[in-house]
């Protein structure tokens, strides 16, 4: 059910909204955060070179391996490093963020697949950003939902935003809830701080005015009840909403909703938007 705000909360909600979006627009705005990502490496077994990274690159069952040219020095663990340098065996989803001068080289491992990812500061990507068009906050989108949890974690196959690319996640349960009449469900992934969960999801926005490939929404550790509150207001883009050069997992089939949720932020001004 829609949780109603009154017009004395409706100030402490709306300057909530706005220290969320701010932190948002500021993480993605960072010196090294995705806007200033200029290049995505692909690692085999063959020794490569790039325009925007030291040394030569190459990646095998002992894990990606870099060799850097005289004169050349990254910065690891807080340690110069030169010639040759062995980061090891990434996990899915880890990596290491390796400095060079005002750089910041990210060695990563996504899909299954080993790359390098640097991100400098002046990338016009990141030196043009004006900010993300976004919706009004409006109390009507926040509703209460039950969690339900799986009774062991399911393997979930979701594509990417990089064609050929998958990601598996384990889901540990799924969300209902009610929204414009509809009796609605959204598979849940594990978030980012401990007990939240992850949903990631479109619905009758998407390509409207919203980015037609996901939206995220972080929701809060569930009661002993199973409630949860699904603030779709904060309803996030992922970092290839703005650029091509992310490897952002695809919501499951089963999270593309049916209504059109008119709150959270819309499609960036780089994809087009207004």
């Amino acid at each position: 059910m829609t949780i109603e705000a009154t017009a004395t909360d409706l100030q402490a909600f709306t300057e909530g909204w706005l220290e969320w979006y701010r932190a948002q627009e500021d993480r993605l705005a960072d010196p090294h955060g995705f806007l200033a990502i200029t290049g995505l490496h692909w690692l085999d077994e063959r020794p490569q070179r790039f325009p925007d990274a030291p040394g030569a690159w190459h990646t095998g069952p002992e894990g990606v391996v870099v060799t850097l040219d005289e004169g050349e020095e990254l910065v690891v663990d807080s340690t110069p490093v030169r010639g040759e340098h062995r980061f090891g065996v990434l996990p899915e989803r880890g990596g290491v963020n390796a400095v060079w001068g005002g750089a910041v080289i990210e060695v990563a491992k996504r899909g299954g697949h080993d790359v390098v990812r640097p991100r400098h500061p002046d990338a016009e990507l990141r030196t043009a950003f004006t900010g993300t068009p976004a919706y009004a906050p409006d109390p009507r989108w926040v509703v209460r939902g039950r969690y339900l949890p799986f009774d062991e974690p399911r393997p979930t196959t979701v594509g990417a935003a990089v064609e050929g690319l998958e990601h598996v996640y384990d889901a540990p349960g799924r969300i209902e809830f009610e929204l414009e009449g509809h009796e609605l469900s959204l598979t849940a992934f594990p978030g980012y701080a401990e007990g939240t969960l992850s949903v990631l999801f479109t619905d009758a926005t998407s390509g409207v005015t919203t980015y037609a490939a996901n939206r995220s929404l972080t929701v809060g550790p569930p009661a002993a009840d199973g409630t949860v509150t699904l603030d779709f207001n904060r309803a996030a883009n992922l970092p290839c909403a703005y650029t091509d050069l992310a490897t952002c997992p695809l919501p499951p089939a089963e999270n593309r909703l049916p209504v059109a949720i008119e709150a959270g932020l819309k499609i960036p001004r780089e994809r087009g938007g207004a």
